[in-house]
């Protein structure tokens, strides 16, 4: 077999010419014929008894061909906890939340209509902060809560919706025989997910009644499972299409406004489209999971690091979504890349009358990466230690084994550090330097692919997998020609579409490259078999003593002359003998869950994880000491990806993760007057633009992965996760001052200012 070709190459993107281009269809650009355009009524109120809905005028305005209400939405759905309804039910929980819907026969119509909707409410006390839900005779956000189906079903108090505790060794005994203990209470903010393109969705139902639902989604699978479930139908009544995806990062990994463009579809036989403006998405939609996490970490003497406890309040807004699964990631991956033998983690989730908090890049490592990688250059100053070197001396080494007893098999974390070091300038005057770290999990959950040799040696590789902008597509295909040692553009990636697609839970969790990627080498492998069955037949001699060669060729080994190309094996396949050459593969991750014998846990939302990732990033800055003002200079981010399948794409995530960590570390804040949304604008709610951007320096690190598509790991979201806490670190080496709350604003910065001063 040749050398690789494809695989380490930084090929084009398969869908760069139609964006390049303007040609790619959004949600937004379909069109259908008779398509109705859809609005969405929005609760004023943080907390309210829903009194009534009278939509009667809504219906008699011409034009308008249906009103739903929270009625016409009998069943519950969620992750975790089944607690919510596609629109209000019997109270709303939050400013924004979804009470009606209406259909008409344009987008102006039926925004309309919604002012003809008369609601009366009955305002409730609110709770807006997991303090205010969490204190002895709070208000209840969820009078029914022991009603709902759940996924963890342990005793709760009121207004928690998860907690979970993770414990290994003797934390307490440890911490009192430290030399250095470091202790703090750590404030991060509700981040909104910012994809340029708002959510929406398009539904048609068929004559007999099957409902097809394009949408901007993570996974055309749990918008099916999803949309059947609120609307009680057989998932196989129900298709999901993905269409181009205009961002995500986790706020679209649930259904958005799926069922209600589905159950208007449904009940005017005519297509609906429902595509939220930018102030519908702000106000309806998710955040990342504002924290407070109180941590204390202890070390000796010699700079080795022995016990870490923390305490997690996640604030979860007014439903549960995915909050017990990023509380027991964030629990589970708070200890650090770091050989520390004793630890204590536990948390909880609060239910707020606030908007929902769900999954975003990093799922619950941003918040307690950034309480620990403080702590450590806390420990390192105690100590008199250079960051980086008390970070080796503790670093995580491949054959360690993870909290929870997860075996660590690749791990190219000190090289990480070292490159690090290496690439870091002589110091200048008046700037700070600041390290962090970040370790992260790419194996979750299932997936399969099929590839399929068509009669011209061509080859069409179908996934499932959803490409949210991040080159997926590109990268599945790439491992699929490398397999096949034939060229990119012979392969065709098909679109996510439950009707013909193999299942894949989600594009989420970096899992994407390694999952998937999987599932393809195995199922081109298979069909690869198929080929050598074939060309073995065709020429004359035993399978074994075959090997690929470049552009689509079977040959026998040390016989250059002697080979049959694609087109031909598969044509005597298809028409000949055998049939259709296909290849199936289906990967579920197998990796080790917790060890009851190493690890005490409770309340665990999170099944295996692991395939770890690591990476270490440096920020340079300079501080204002007048206007308080932080500016990020530099920032050097080494990262092990196993192996970089396409090293610009992997560029690319590292650069796109340390631009919305930098948002993250200094700017956004979905801030609340009261109960309502302060800043729900992108007018209002400021992300970094092109100008804050600093230069960025991306180090790739390669350690392959053994069970890895030729040895890759994930990427999409470790690079975010050590911004902020690399920029603090920078601060207090710049200024002297230790910033605990995100954003690190101008105002906080000037008070730490003030009372160092």
């Amino acid at each position: 077999m040749t050398d690789m070709t494809v695989v380490g190459q930084s090929a084009p993107r398969l869908e760069g010419h139609e964006k390049i281009t303007g040609r790619t269809a959004y949600v937004d650009d379909m069109q259908r014929p008779g398509m109705l355009h859809a609005a969405v009524l929005r609760s004023p109120y943080a907390h309210a008894r829903l009194v009534s809905v009278d939509v009667t005028a809504a219906r008699a305005l011409p034009g308008v061909h249906c009103v739903l209400t929270g009625e016409d939405f009998p069943h519950h759905y969620g992750a975790f906890v089944r607690d919510e309804v596609a629109l209000a039910r019997g109270k709303v929980r939050y400013v924004g939340e979804p009470v009606a819907v209406v259909a008409a026969d344009s987008l102006a119509l039926a925004r309309q209509a919604l002012g003809l909707i008369a609601t009366d409410y009955e305002e409730l006390p609110a709770v807006m902060t997991p303090a205010e839900a969490l204190a002895q005779d709070a208000p209840l956000v969820h009078d029914d809560f022991a009603a709902y189906g759940r996924r963890v079903a342990v005793p709760l108090p009121a207004n928690v919706c998860a907690a979970t505790t993770i414990a290994e060794g003797d934390v307490e005994a440890a911490l009192a025989g430290c030399d250095v203990v470091i202790e703090g209470t750590y404030e991060t903010q509700a981040q909104v997910h910012c994809y340029l393109e708002p959510c929406g969705a398009l539904a048609e139902a068929d004559a007999a009644g099957k409902l097809t639902v394009w949408s901007s989604c993570q996974s055309v699978f749990r918008v099916q499972a999803t949309v059947a479930e609120v609307l009680g139908m057989p998932m196989s009544r129900v298709r999901a299409i993905a269409t181009r995806v205009g961002g995500a990062f986790g706020g679209k990994s649930d259904v958005t406004v799926q069922p209600l463009a589905a159950l208007l579809a449904l009940r005017t036989r005519r297509p609906v489209k429902l595509v939220l403006s930018r102030d519908d998405d702000f106000m309806m939609m998710r955040t990342r999971h504002p924290a407070t996490i109180w941590m204390k970490t202890g070390a000796m003497a010699d700079g080795r690091l022995v016990a870490r406890a923390a305490r997690v309040t996640l604030d979860g807004g007014a439903y549960a979504e995915d909050s017990s699964a990023v509380l027991g990631f964030a629990l589970l991956i708070a200890r650090g890349p770091y050989r520390i033998d004793h630890v204590r983690m536990e948390g909880q989730v609060a239910y707020t009358n606030r908007l929902r908090a769900a999954g975003f890049r990093g799922y619950g490592n941003p918040q307690v990466t950034f309480a620990g990688e403080c702590q450590v250059d806390e420990v390192a100053a105690r100590l008199g230690r250079d960051p980086i070197d008390l970070r080796l001396q503790n670093a995580v080494r491949a054959g360690d084994r993870w909290v929870g007893g997860q075996a660590i098999e690749a791990c190219g974390f000190a090289e990480c550090l070292e490159k690090l070091r290496d690439a870091l300038p002589p110091r200048v005057p008046g700037r700070g330097i600041g390290v962090a770290c970040v370790t992260h999990i790419s194996g979750i959950l299932s997936t399969s692919a099929i590839v399929r040799v068509l009669e011209d040696g061509t080859v069409t590789l179908n996934t499932g997998a959803v490409d949210l902008g991040e080159g997926a597509d590109t990268v599945l295909a790439q491992i699929c020609a490398e397999t096949l040692k034939i060229p990119l553009d012979r392969i065709n990636y098909t679109v996510p579409d439950t009707d013909g697609s193999p299942y894949n839970w989600s594009t989420g969790g970096s899992r994407v490259t390694y999952m998937v990627g999987r599932a393809v080498a195995g199922a081109a492998g298979q069909a690869r078999d198929r080929l050598f069955e074939h060309a073995a037949e065709m020429l004359e001699c035993a399978s074994g003593d075959l090997e690929l060669r470049a552009g689509g060729r079977v040959g026998i080994v040390g016989v250059p002359g002697a080979e049959v190309p694609f087109r031909d094996i598969s044509g005597r396949a298809h028409w000949v003998a055998g049939g259709p050459i296909i290849g199936t593969t289906s990967v579920m991750f197998e990796g080790g869950g917790f060890d009851p014998k190493r690890s005490a846990v409770t309340g665990n939302g999170i099944g295996k994880l692991g395939t770890f990732v690591f990476g270490a990033q440096a920020a340079e800055v300079e501080v204002d000491d007048v206007t308080g003002q932080i500016a990020v200079r530099r920032i050097w981010a080494a990262h092990d990806v196993g192996r970089a399948i396409n090293p610009t794409a992997v560029e690319g995530q590292i650069a796109g993760g340390i631009v919305q960590g930098l948002g993250y570390a200094l700017y956004e804040d979905l801030r609340f007057d009261g109960p309502n949304p302060a800043n729900p604008t992108l007018m209002d709610y400021k992300v970094p633009g092109a100008l804050d951007v600093p230069e960025i320096t991306p180090i790739i690190v390669e350690h392959p992965e053994p069970s890895g598509p030729f040895g890759a790991k994930g990427i999409g979201e470790p690079p975010l996760v050590p911004v902020a806490p690399a920029i603090a670190n920078a601060v207090a080496d710049a200024r002297g001052v230790r910033l605990k709350a995100l954003p690190m604003t101008p105002e906080r910065v000037l008070a730490a200012l003030d009372g160092r001063r």
